[in-house]
């Protein structure tokens, strides 16, 4: 497969650039993968569209505000830093911008006072990506001056500073477990009164964990849709939630995936126990494509992404490719929001 059958255009006036004014409010494209059609809804419909007896597999992981603005020690030059994941005590892996007067030894600091922090260049790799250790010189716990002073790192297509508002609205509101770089959007839409909607509906919901990292938002960089590869993703799946899915998995009822990260959670864990989910731990790159065989996800719940990316070629795995680019380019003229802030679709 060539990644150019996986484009579509999109008017950079339907980037959200902002959350909805409330959650809750976003517009939903139902789509039916057995009929091949699709309809227009809104999001607040969801437990009218979901069945007892469904299970709503969710990502609980929380963003960290992990994006840090400073500058190089001692030259003073302007410098970003995204953490993307801690590999030991001190160190991390991370983005770096300017990459290229970022070497090995070079040393930068974000903050002042006992809220700074430095960061030291021990290893480096390709697109900008470097091993770092980072340290307070205060002796303050790294992750809590990180939360003093980071910022959220809204993805790249947003094209504005993030705000204080964006500490809450780019967070699910059930996110509990610290260590995402990016939402897991498609959580973004639920409020507790959706969730307590749901649940007197019947519907169970199960909280996975994959802490969002450079895996999920690394650009596609081959044409060959079979050469790309993920980087590797913490994840955990605990017992009580291993025992709602594998009930529903016995018993025929349907997994309700709420996301691309809570999908490729459930079937790499599958994809390791014979179709089955268990209780477990580890790191997830499971690279989902079409052709791919779905083992749990019996429904979709997932937000509109980029063309040519790996989440796109996702859910044409899911849905079929010429169904799901046949609904984007509807929901490209029906002028729906796309993207992390952007509105949903749920394929059935």
């Amino acid at each position: 497969m060539r990644l150019s059958e996986f484009d579509f255009d999109l008017p950079e006036a339907q980037i959200a650039q902002d959350p909805p004014a409330e959650r809750g409010t976003s517009r939903l494209l139902v789509v039916d993968r057995r009929a091949g059609t699709w309809r227009d809804t809104h999001i607040a419909e969801l437990p009218s569209l979901l069945d007892a007896g469904d299970v709503l597999a969710v990502n609980n992981s929380r963003v960290v505000p992990a994006r840090l603005l400073g500058h190089r020690d001692p030259s003073g030059g302007a410098v970003e830093c995204l953490l993307l994941r801690q590999i030991e005590a001190d160190t991390w892996d991370a983005l770096i911008h300017p990459g290229q007067k970022m070497k090995v030894g070079t040393r930068a600091r974000f903050g002042d006072g006992d809220s700074m922090l430095l960061v030291e260049v021990v290893a480096m790799h390709t697109f900008g990506r470097r091993t770092i250790r980072i340290w307070s010189p205060a002796g303050q716990p790294v992750s809590e001056v990180v939360d003093r002073i980071g910022h959220m790192p809204l993805p790249p297509y947003i094209h504005r500073d993030d705000r204080a508002a964006d500490r809450d609205r780019y967070q699910t509101v059930y996110a509990s477990r610290r260590g995402s770089v990016a939402a897991p959007t498609a959580g973004l839409h639920f409020t507790p009164e959706m969730l307590r909607a749901l649940e007197s509906k019947g519907v169970e919901r199960a909280e996975v964990t994959l802490h969002v990292g450079y895996g999920t938002f690394e650009p596609v960089r081959t044409e060959i849709v079979e050469e790309h590869r993920l980087h590797p993703e913490p994840f955990a799946i605990d017992d009580p939630a291993a025992a709602t899915l594998a009930s529903a998995q016995r018993e025929g009822r349907r997994v309700v995936c709420v996301g691309t990260t809570t999908t490729r959670t459930l079937e790499a864990v599958a994809a390791a126990h014979d179709g089955h989910v268990v209780a477990a731990s580890g790191e997830a790159s499971l690279y989902i494509y079409p052709g791919f065989r779905f083992r749990v996800t019996g429904a979709l719940l997932t937000n509109f992404h980029l063309p040519k990316s790996s989440l796109l070629l996702l859910v044409s795995a899911f849905a079929g490719t010429e169904l799901t680019l046949d609904a984007y380019r509807h929901a490209v003229a029906e002028g729906y929001r796309f993207y992390s802030y952007g509105d949903a679709m749920l394929v059935v």
